[in-house]
């Protein structure tokens, strides 16, 4: 059976050690290196590249050396190693930095056993693995990126405003002096031009954008 070498950094102890005991269940698992310091992990590499590690899980916030300075370090200079995030961050930005710097998974430290082995076989397979919350905050942070790129008019900017605000479509008509048939048309092109599926949808955005309190 071919082992898969593993370093695994935290500079918590007691979920270091967690980690550990939890990996090396698997006979096929082998912890080169367990240690507190994302630099200890470059100079490490830097020396024993020949060890062919596969796979480093590591924390973000970490004394010198952030996990995501270590995630574009290694994807860097040793892009064939993977990389795993194990934190209790679940900023978007954190994420999203993560996500440009190629990291192959991202848990939440709540993570169960399963779901930890899951995302090591996984993304030693060549997959990616990130936790369902994990995802969710990334695709809701893109799409709120997404929407705020959108140029509205001054005229769909009322009209989206109206909806939020539950006026009917012939209100919103009344109020702005079109037909209902175009406000309609302006409902249908809103709900297109912001990939939103319904006027909930709309109404959402128009309260992110702050066109009503």
């Amino acid at each position: 059976m071919k082992k898969i070498n593993l370093i695994i950094v935290d500079d918590h102890a007691m979920f270091r050690e967690g980690l550990e005991g939890i990996v090396e269940t698997e006979k096929k698992h082998n912890i080169i290196l367990s240690t507190k310091n994302g630099n200890e992990v470059l100079k490490y590499l830097d020396i024993n590249y020949q060890d062919n590690i596969d796979l480093i899980i590591s924390d973000i916030s970490m004394p010198d050396l952030s996990g995501i300075e270590l995630t574009k370090h290694v994807k860097k200079k040793y892009p064939n190693i993977k990389v795993l995030i194990i934190s209790m961050h679940t900023n978007a930005e954190m994420i999203d930095e993560l996500f440009s710097n190629n990291v192959d998974g991202y848990l939440s430290k709540n993570a169960t056993k399963k779901e930890l082995l899951e995302a090591m076989n996984s993304i030693l397979a060549g997959n990616k693995f990130f936790s369902e919350n994990i995802k969710e905050i990334y695709f809701q942070k893109k799409q709120s990126n997404n929407q705020k790129k959108i140029k509205l008019t001054k005229r769909e900017i009322d009209v989206v405003t109206l909806i939020a605000k539950e006026y009917t479509t012939q209100e919103i008509a009344d109020q702005l002096f079109l037909s209902k048939h175009t406000i309609e048309s302006y409902r249908k092109t809103l709900i297109s031009k912001l990939n939103v599926r319904n006027l909930a949808g709309l109404t959402k955005y128009a309260i992110k954008m702050k066109y009503i309190e």
